[in-house]
């Protein structure tokens, strides 16, 4: 199933992370040919696609949430959700089940992430829990006649599952319950769709991440079938320890491995903090997460059909420290 194309319309802008960085999203809607109306920004041909992460970290969360929100009501935009939009509705939804709590648990950890979006929301406690309310109405996944978008992962099997169920990339109050349950298809749909695919590393290593988070797992591709070593697998910027890289993958960890065949049609993801001048991570897949919260850039894809990726086609504003 895809989602209907509104007439008239000549091509989509899918941008990245954004992370709260609102003046930059405003500077690439800019370049980008968007205008500013009572309506929010919009384009007479063209239609923006957020990959979803746009709260968390940054320094104007709560105008970047408006202005993204704006648009996708307006018409004049979509957008899948993030692990960083769904992990704040699970933190402050209550757990119906017997164990009570809330659906993601209120460790040190996860207050950390969520902690600059609460505070610009402190003074509109209304506002947040309408914006979570929206949440809820967000898919998961989109997808067209010629492209896809998704967060972190394209799991062709989870997602028609997934469509089986309810239709689309959407969801209900139901499969937000049972997204607490971590055995649950629920928990395995979010956590893929969102966060990607990510392997543990061997017994008592580590990895101190570029956010300062201490981590045991690592982030992997999705498209990678040849890759025999975890260093052709790896997909973050943060290195694995010394000596893992060149390990062959274990068999049980290749079970776990998913792939992406070149022969699908395009698709855009966010979530991995890449580094360098964006370009296709595949020729039919784009990373648009450049670490824009990092100071690094803000990048758009220009998409208009066409089956394999142009690099020229990317299109950024640099974050200003």
């Amino acid at each position: 199933m895809t989602d209907a194309v509104t007439p008239g319309l000549q091509g989509y802008d899918v941008i990245g992370d954004v992370h709260g960085c609102a003046d930059t999203l405003e500077r690439l809607l800019d370049k980008l040919g968007y205008h500013l109306g009572p309506n929010g920004y919009h384009h007479p041909r063209r239609q923006v696609v957020f990959v979803g992460d746009i709260i968390d970290r940054g320094p104007r969360i709560r105008e970047a949430l408006l202005l993204v929100r704006t648009m996708v009501e307006s018409g004049a935009a979509h957008m899948v959700l993030g692990n960083h939009e769904f992990n704040a509705l699970m933190y402050c939804t209550p757990n119906e089940g017997p164990e009570g709590g809330y659906l993601r648990p209120h460790s040190p950890r996860n207050a950390w992430q969520l902690a600059e979006t609460l505070e610009q929301f402190a003074d509109y406690p209304d506002e947040w829990q309408d914006h979570l309310d929206w949440f809820q109405r967000l898919p998961l996944f989109l997808e067209w006649h010629s492209f896809r978008v998704v967060h972190a992962c394209w799991d062709a099997h989870l997602i028609a599952c997934h469509r089986a169920r309810f239709g689309s990339g959407h969801f209900d109050r139901a499969f937000l319950q049972e997204t607490a349950d971590s055995h649950s298809v629920a928990a395995r749909t979010k956590q893929r769709l969102t966060s990607g695919i990510d392997l543990p590393l061997p017994q008592g290593m580590s990895i101190v991440s570029s956010d300062g988070v201490e981590r045991t797992h690592f982030r992997t591709k999705f498209w990678a079938p040849e890759a025999e070593t975890y260093g052709q697998l790896l997909f973050q910027p943060d290195p694995l320890p010394e000596g893992v890289s060149e390990q062959p993958i274990d068999p049980a960890h290749r079970e776990r491995m998913i792939t992406y065949g070149e022969n699908e049609k395009p698709v855009f993801v966010g979530h991995y903090w890449l580094k360098g001048r964006p370009a296709p991570v595949a020729p039919n897949i784009a990373c648009l997460d450049y670490s824009a919260v990092k100071f690094g850039r803000l990048v758009a894809y220009r998409f208009d059909g066409e089956k394999q990726l142009d690099p020229k086609k990317f299109v950024w504003s640099y974050v200003d420290p």
